[in-house]
């Protein structure tokens, strides 16, 4: 193999989802960036700590890879989007009702356009350079959603969008399962997309993570991944400490604290730095 080759399948994106999402997120995203295990992460512009967030990225992590967690669930939109939102409250929709509504073509592909643009915009006010899109639980991997958010990145020159098609093992049908669902529903999202939609999407790389969500042995399985990834790849985490603010919005709480002490530890420190592997944001493959 030559030295260029090598050199090319060791370039690896860890990637943090949620940014901004509590103050305990960010800061759990801060300690596993500064431990130098995670170089890149997405940020809920819609979020309650998202302002905090983009303070901590201008003044402690200037090297750290930002893309927009595009948020379709989560408190409210910051555009008018009636298909999106239930009309009593005027927040977004829960993801079953979501789905429900994009699998029978009754989400407006022009309001997920304008809150894709809204959120963009907000992001791209920061100062701060969009690397990436991904979106909360994967949503803009629903038919209907998916093309105009495509249109949206196109628009704002953003590169990558990620394309949550994760490696099942059949030894664990439940993530095994998980992944089957969203591999079907971007298949179905991305069928009939055209060339220009298709061309972005091949920019983006292999995308692993799924099985380490909620694990006990996250770390194990992490050094594992590590092991067995090469260059092109992300690895998709959620890092942070629980806290009164992400109790009031997410279940998902205490398993980010493990996530935590997997990305500090000495075991993931050390495999990063072994020299096989280089972390890089999305700008840097």
């Amino acid at each position: 193999m030559s030295k260029a080759r090598s050199a090319e399948r060791s370039r690896i994106v860890i990637n943090a989802d949620d940014l901004g999402f509590a103050p305990g997120v960010n800061r759990g995203i801060l300690e596993c960036h500064l431990a130098g295990t995670l170089s890149s992460a997405s940020i809920m512009v819609t979020a309650p700590a998202f302002h905090e967030a983009v303070a901590l990225v201008h003044e402690r992590m200037p090297n750290l890879g930002v893309g927009l967690h595009f948020n379709l669930l989560t408190g409210k939109p910051l555009a008018v989007v009636p298909s999106l939102t239930d009309p009593a409250t005027g927040e977004f929709l829960s993801l079953g009702k979501l789905a429900a509504r994009a699998m029978t073509g009754r989400v407006s592909a022009a309001d997920v356009r304008r809150e894709c643009d809204a959120q963009l915009a907000a992001l791209a006010k920061t100062r701060i350079a969009i690397t990436h899109l991904d979106s909360h639980r994967h949503t803009h991997a629903l038919p209907g959603i998916l093309a105009p958010v495509l249109a949206s990145v196109r628009a704002a020159r953003v590169k990558v969008v990620r394309r949550p098609v994760d490696v099942p093992n059949p030894r664990e049908p439940m993530t095994a399962v998980k992944m089957f669902v969203l591999r079907t529903s971007w298949d179905a999202a991305s069928a009939s997309l055209g060339d220009d939609d298709r061309e972005l999407i091949a920019r983006s790389p292999a995308f692993r993570g799924i099985a380490l969500q909620g694990q006990a042995d996250v770390k194990q399985r992490l050094l594992a991944l590590l092991d067995e990834v090469r260059g092109g790849t992300e690895i998709m985490l959620h890092p942070g400490y629980d806290d009164a603010v992400l109790a009031a919005q997410d279940p998902y709480r205490t398993e980010r604290e493990r996530e935590v002490l997997a990305l500090t530890s000495v075991e993931v420190k050390e495999r990063v730095r072994r020299g096989d592997i280089k972390l890089v944001r999305f700008d840097q493959r």
